[in-house]
């Protein structure tokens, strides 16, 4: 039996436990481990204040314990420095952040580029710059294995592209993609690269300055952390050239009522009161992770990723979509709809993924209206997975 040593570390699965439920879900966002719930309480509980406004105690304590976590973001991706990181609301404001940020480097007919697996977040505020500035938005297909194809890639990235913005690890197809050749081809144009990290970052550590490239973009809610809080990383001549896109307290240098003059990143970036408590319980999270052994975290997730991929192979009629490496599965049922499937499987406390993932685009590619999408966490273990195939297979049974 695959055990999990860290599952007792996350409360809420007991107590999942205890009404039936099996927790199969992560990808969407993850179950919280009690140093951020205990990081969470301590900060509300010992007095609340705003960061880098006052001098009175509170402050003081809040502002170390925000800048504290920043340091600790820029240290988990090694960041060249803590003024790397810029904190958001999500990894979904900061790919926004960055298409009105870049907005005026691209000029009617460059390109922006994009791959066909991106999640919405990565695609819309990508597809709406296109049409504000009269550019063209350039999509690269994918190979038999759901990987970014990186012949047809040389051919599309070429001297109109100002952008390549791309995921590093695939919400439906669980594949990691060939960043190290491909974030070359973009750089050898001169366009700026942007990774969608919200699932990559979840598996494993990975090195800004080796990845090389421009930005990279995280959600702390899949990172087992609290919902409501994201990371950017830019390069720091990168995020020279982003442009102001919110305005209002902490943000602004000087102002009157004419003119302004605007901090640089990261303060420039975090206009108004950011969350403030959602950013420490993130800090806390991290250090909880860091505390890990991260061999061991990867050995785990890679055994349940392995078992549940060969009880998928031998049940009729299942069909994968791609072919996932790590932490979870997509997959469809000949003759049965996905969302029939994931009725019968809450009817019997498993919780799954069912429906587009907010890749639209992507599954009309694959030729299929939606799809059943299972998805591990390092809490997750062989008796989760036992159940899910149970249930997997009284569900079938019924529906066929």
């Amino acid at each position: 039996m695959l055990s999990s040593p860290w599952r007792a570390d996350f409360p809420a699965l007991a107590v999942l436990e205890t009404q039936g439920q099996t927790y199969l879900d992560s990808a969407a966002t993850s179950q919280k481990p009690q140093a951020l719930i205990d990081a969470l309480t301590g900060y509300y509980t010992c007095g609340t204040a705003n960061v880098h406004r006052a001098q009175h105690q509170p402050a003081e304590r809040a502002t170390r314990a925000f800048e504290d976590a920043r340091i600790k973001v820029a240290r988990w991706l090694n960041a060249a420095c803590p003024t790397e990181i810029v904190f958001t609301r999500g990894a979904t404001e900061a790919l926004n952040l960055l298409a009105y940020g870049l907005e005026h480097r691209v000029t009617p007919g460059d390109e922006i580029v994009v791959s066909a697996l991106e999640h919405h977040a990565n695609l819309l505020p990508w597809q709406q710059l296109a049409k504000r500035r009269d550019a063209r938005l350039v999509v690269l297909p994918l190979d038999a294995n759901g990987l970014i194809d990186l012949q047809a890639a040389q051919e599309l990235i070429g001297p109109r592209t100002r952008l390549l913005a791309v995921s590093q690890l695939s919400n439906v197809l669980g594949a990691w993609q060939p960043l190290a050749e491909l974030l070359p081809l973009a750089r050898a144009q001169g366009a700026l690269s942007v990774v969608d990290g919200a699932q990559g970052v979840v598996h494993g550590r990975h090195d800004m300055q080796a990845l090389d490239c421009d930005f990279y973009v995280l959600s702390s809610h899949k990172l087992y952390g609290p919902e409501g809080v994201g990371a950017l990383y830019g390069r720091g001549e990168s995020l020279l050239q982003l442009k102001h896109w919110q305005f209002g307290g902490e943000m602004v240098r000087v102002a009157d009522y004419q003119s302004a003059d605007f901090h640089a990143a990261p303060l420039g970036f975090e206009a108004g009161t950011p969350p403030i408590g959602g950013v420490i319980g993130l800090g806390a999270t991290l250090d909880y992770l860091s505390r890990l052994d991260a061999a061991a975290v990867t050995g785990h997730e890679q055994a349940l990723h392995m078992k549940l991929l060969a009880g998928l192979a031998v049940r009729d009629g299942v069909r994968l979509l791609g072919a996932p490496q790590i932490a979870l599965a997509s997959f469809t049922v000949e003759g049965i709809h996905h969302g029939d499937l994931a009725h019968l499987l809450t009817e019997q406390g498993i919780a799954v993924r069912s429906g587009t993932h907010c890749a639209q685009p992507l599954l009309k590619t694959l030729g299929v209206e939606g799809a059943t999408r299972v998805s591990l966490g390092l809490y997750n273990d062989g008796l989760d997975l036992e159940r899910f195939f149970s249930a997997l297979d009284q569900a079938l049974e019924m529906l066929r």
